[in-house]
């Protein structure tokens, strides 16, 4: 499968076991003795020998793959130096790669429909943020535990990153929806309706928002498998994607965060091109995951009354962290400015305290009917002239 090479090595030598050579007895008394005892070492292999294998110098063992650290990703079409000069591309994953690579901090706030995502273009912010939990709340009404599918995820995407395409959106993908396979289609969706990155985690499948207590995670080993997968996936896409992997980890609050630090190591190893530790509760340990993860960028999440302090985007630059999103930003937004506006009606019989004096054509024009009509009139029609 292309874009295997990167991980090193594929053929079959190397497919099922990794060869370790470890010496035999009769090789041990065939050496010179020492003059004085060498220390012995802290742990050694255990290989069982047959009598026929006794006159070799060297015995065979297999190891496990899994058991051998592979060989850390590089693609050298990534190196951030390859993304400081020049304009801003019109293609929105390299784009977000330039802003990666220069200095400033990306803000990118959490939208959870096409009227948020409008609001959020109109007030100028040059990413975006697809939350899952957001997602999931305004698509199906539910709470963010595993309810969405990624049909639901893909086709807000499609939508969202149709508004402006060439502004980079950042999209949640849970878990990857599955195993391997799973988590490569979703990539190759996620890439195909435009969007920049996605974040993959390492919960249990039943997963629930980073943000509340409960929470399970799968071995480094299953995180690290999607992770490559993600990788993998997006190697593969014909003519070459700038597509973002963010490697998430919601393991602070299950084992800790030296854990916590030490999966996203290993997840940049495998070749996430950003890491997220979910949850991080003081400005001190945001600084420490930064320097321990230093050269990646680190992204940090805030959601107001969640685990993590509520860090202004000055602040969270200060500390060093690259990418700061607000996944529930419009949503907790939404919920109160909706409930507001429903109770007035119930209570006064009538919108008009809501509406704030916005009639219907002010809020098309949030919606974009100014370039529909100039579209219009620039291919001939006479539909809108008058509206």
């Amino acid at each position: 499968m292309p874009g295997l090479e990167l991980f090193g090595s594929s053929n079959s030598a190397s497919t099922n076991s990794t060869i370790v050579e470890v010496p035999t007895p009769a090789a041990a008394a065939a050496a010179p003795a020492p003059s004085a005892p060498a220390p012995a070492p802290a742990q050694a292999e255990e290989v069982n020998t047959s009598d026929s294998e006794t006159s070799s110098e060297v015995a065979v063992a297999s190891v496990p793959r899994s058991l051998a650290a592979p060989p850390a990703y590089y693609n050298p079409r990534f190196d951030p130096k390859n993304f400081l000069e020049g304009p801003l591309s019109w293609n929105p994953a390299t784009r977000l790669r330039q802003m990666l690579a220069r200095p400033g901090i990306v803000v990118a706030p959490g939208i959870c429909d096409g009227i948020s995502a409008r609001c959020a273009l109109e007030a100028g912010f040059d990413c975006l943020y697809q939350s899952g939990a957001a997602t999931t709340a305004s698509r199906l009404g539910q709470p963010d535990l595993a309810i969405a599918t990624l049909n639901d995820f893909v086709q807000s995407a499609q939508m969202v990153c149709s508004l402006n395409p060439v502004v980079p959106v950042i999209a949640d993908a849970d878990t990857g929806f599955g195993g391997p396979a799973m988590v490569a289609r979703t990539v190759t969706q996620y890439a195909r309706a435009g969007v920049a990155a996605l974040h993959i985690e390492d919960q249990v499948q039943t997963k629930r928002c980073g943000h509340l207590l409960g929470k399970q995670v799968v071995s480094r080993e299953e995180f690290l498998t999607r992770i490559r997968a993600a990788v993998i996936a997006r190697d593969s896409i014909p003519g070459g994607s700038d597509f973002v992997i963010i490697g998430r980890t919601d393991s602070a609050q299950v084992l800790g965060m030296e854990e916590a630090v030490t999966r996203l190591k290993l997840a940049a190893a495998a070749g996430a091109d950003v890491c997220f530790i979910e949850g991080v509760r003081s400005a001190e340990l945001l600084t420490a995951t930064v320097e321990a993860l230093a050269p990646k960028p680190v992204l940090v999440n805030v959601i107001s009354g969640g685990l993590t302090p509520s860090f202004t985007t000055q602040e969270a630059e200060a500390l060093g962290a690259k990418i700061i999103i607000f996944s529930l930003v419009s949503c907790v937004a939404a919920v109160h400015g909706i409930r507001a506006a429903m109770q007035s009606l119930k209570k006064t019989g009538t919108d008009f305290t809501s509406a704030r004096g916005m009639d219907p054509k002010a809020f098309f024009e949030v919606m974009g009917l100014s370039e529909i009509i100039k579209l219009d009139a620039q291919a001939g029609g006479k539909a809108f002239e008058v509206v």
